[in-house]
């Protein structure tokens, strides 16, 4: 009997999920002044400071629209790049400024993701809300955006 609990145990422990490993405090702090300094590069439309958060190759940037927002004939998921939103932000004379809500964000001090619902705001007002993740890798000149998906919502 006992030998048939000690497998049952055992099976059991097995199927639990593995834990997270823990978050890398620094790391995390260190995210979230990018973020920080995102949402500072579009108010002051600085597109060279928006494009040095990202890595400059090989990284990626998708536009995901929802059911709301779909146009009939165009992809619902569309692949685009920092630069174009670096220099759209750069080059505007709207007033912009996008705000973060629910802000998420997990490092183990290697890579890093960023997780958030946003307004995206033209002259006072939204002209997007949504989700967005990024994906970040920490590089020798610093944290560096790899990846970005957001939702046009």
């Amino acid at each position: 009997m006992f030998r048939l609990i000690a497998v049952a145990l055992l099976c059991a422990v097995l199927h639990l999920p593995a834990a997270r490993a823990q978050d890398n405090a620094q790391a995390v702090a260190e995210i979230d002044a990018v973020v920080h300094a995102f949402q500072a590069a579009i108010v002051a439309r600085d597109q060279a400071g928006l494009e040095a958060l990202f890595l400059p190759a090989d990284n990626s940037w998708l536009t995901v629209a929802s059911e709301a927002r779909r146009v009939e004939g165009r992809p619902r998921v569309r692949a685009s790049n920092y630069r174009d939103f670096a220099r759209f932000v750069g080059t505007t004379k709207a007033k912009v400024e996008e705000r973060f809500y629910n802000v998420r964000i997990f490092s183990n001090g290697s890579i890093g993701t960023v997780y958030f619902d946003f307004d995206f705001i033209e002259n006072d007002k939204v002209v997007n809300k949504g989700s967005e993740s990024w994906h970040l890798v920490k590089t020798e000149q610093g944290w560096k955006i790899s990846s970005m998906v957001f939702s046009l919502g």
